[in-house]
Parts: structure tokens; sequence; C-alpha cells
């Protein structure tokens, strides 16, 4: 059984070709395109375009997540994605529209005016005694799909791979404890949160062991700093060629979805990973 919307949306089939989940920024701060969707008339914009580029999920968020990032309180985050939820889900029946936000009562109100899915950056765990999971129960009762992302406040590992493979457990089996069906389940690695540069490309690299977990993988690089760094490159919007390769790398260590801002460029780039990791052989004729 596949993951499922509350209100009847398709969603697309992960385990057919890899998704694209296209971003938009409410919030005025986000690192490389804060304030350019502002209101109604510039999200609806953005997001036919997102679609008529071939995103298969719109993820909307409303408060910045970048390092040093003023947070913003349930009210102010709410007053930015209702009027947007609302008209997407009007102008856009069919799109599969994705709430970003680590509060349960956002992710609540936003499900209930029309969002398909929530993405969340504290894995589910924002606010949480131990062995619980607020979010989890939210869209336990919600009957929505969750993505649950790893996050640490610092990059302090004593053992990189094994407690993040640790800190997702926990976040899904306190999620599937809280009423989460395992169909409606996705994880996100976390790639520029709570890790250095260093061990952001070691979690494009061995991917793989976070898709043994047994969940579709969401991974998200585009036009982050890790990027700019190996690139050299200060502008987040030159930064093409990384999320080019961090999304082919991904794909092939098992990646389900890509999270990217430049839905128009990845998609050529994801068609032609997804060919070659289904490829059955012989298909295209012997001169390919």
């Amino acid at each position: 059984m596949s993951w499922t919307s509350p209100h009847g949306t398709p969603l697309p089939d992960w385990r057919k070709r890899t998704l694209i989940m296209g971003i938009m920024n409410l919030a005025p701060d986000s690192f490389s395109d804060g304030g350019l969707v502002h209101n109604e008339a510039t999200a609806l914009a953005h997001a036919d375009k997102l679609l008529a580029e071939g995103a298969d999920v719109l993820d909307l968020g409303a408060e910045s997540t970048r390092p040093g990032a003023t947070p913003v309180d349930a009210a102010t985050e709410l007053a930015r994605l209702l009027p947007v939820v609302k008209a997407l889900r009007r102008r856009f029946p069919q799109a599969v529209l994705s709430v970003d936000t680590y509060k349960a009562a956002v992710a609540r109100a936003c499900v209930e005016a029309g969002a398909d899915l929530v993405n969340d950056v504290e894995g589910g765990r924002f606010g949480a005694q131990p062995d619980e999971s607020p979010m989890g129960s939210a869209c336990a009762t919600l009957r929505c799909p969750l993505i649950l992302m790893h996050r640490r406040a610092q990059a302090d590992y004593s053992d990189f791979w094994s407690e993040i493979l640790q800190d997702l457990r926990v976040s899904l089996r306190c999620a599937q404890a809280s009423g989460m069906p395992t169909e409606q389940l996705w994880t996100d690695p976390g790639f520029g949160f709570g890790k250095t540069p260093a061990q952001n490309l070691l979690l494009v690299r061995d991917l793989a062991k976070v898709a043994a977990l047994g969940f579709p993988v969401l991974l998200g690089t585009s036009r982050k700093s890790t990027l700019g760094l190996v690139l050299g490159e200060a502008d987040p919007l030159r930064r093409g060629p990384g999320n080019d390769v961090t999304a082919t790398w991904g794909i092939a260590q098992g990646a389900s979805m890509i999270r990217v801002h430049d839905v128009a460029a990845i998609r050529p780039i994801i068609r032609m990973a997804d060919a070659v990791r289904h490829s059955p052989g012989g298909e295209l004729g012997a001169r390919g």
C-alpha cells in the first residue's frame, strides 16, 4: 500500500520514479529566495510555474530554517500559510501540497485547510517528551503522510552514522507509536542541519544507509552552503551543478524524492538518473 492524502488527492508513486518536490518559501528571510513569494498572487504564479515545470509536490514553508534565522510563532506562521494553502487548493485541486512545519498546531490547521502532507524538520519531536511524537499524533489523526527529517542543534557526534540512524529510528518509532501507519512515513537525512560540510557530503555519498531503514527518502541539498563551499560559489543561484550532482548521487543511493528550487533544471537530470537506475537493458536499441 502506498501513501495517501486525507483529501483524496492522487499522490504520485515514488516506487516507479524519483519525485520532485518544488520549494515555495513564504518566509521573508529564506536564505536564497526570501520575499519572492509574499502574497496569494505571487504564490499562485510561482506554483503555476513549478507545476508546469514538472513538480510533483509543492512544499510550502513560512519559517526560515537557515542558520541564525529568527523563529516565528504559530500565529505568524499560519497567517502566512493558510491563505496560500486555501488559494492553491482552489486553483490547483489536483496539486499535491506539503506544509513545511515542525509545529503540530500549524500542521493541523494547514491540513484541514487542504494540505496533503507534512514535512517536519524536527523529526516529529518538537516539544516532545521521551517516546512521544506530537507531530506523529497530529498526522495520525489527520490521516496524512509525514516526512521526518534528522536534525541536531550542533554537529556533535561520537559515531556519525550510528547516531544519525539511531536518531531517525527514534523519530520513526515515536511516530509509529503515536498511530502513524508505516506507509505514511518518509525519512530525510537533514542535509545542512546540524552537520559539518564534510558530514553533509557523507550523507549523500552513503545515503543508502538511510534508505536501508525501509522508508522512502527525501533529499534536499538545493542551493545550500556546502555546495557553495565545494564549488567556491557564494551566490546560491549559481550552485546548480552542485544540485545536479548531489541529486544524481542521491538517486543512485536510493532517494525517492528530491527537494529543489529549480524544478525545470533538475527534471532532466532526474529523468536520466532514473533511466540509469531502472534500466532493464536493451529497450532503447543497440545504438542507444
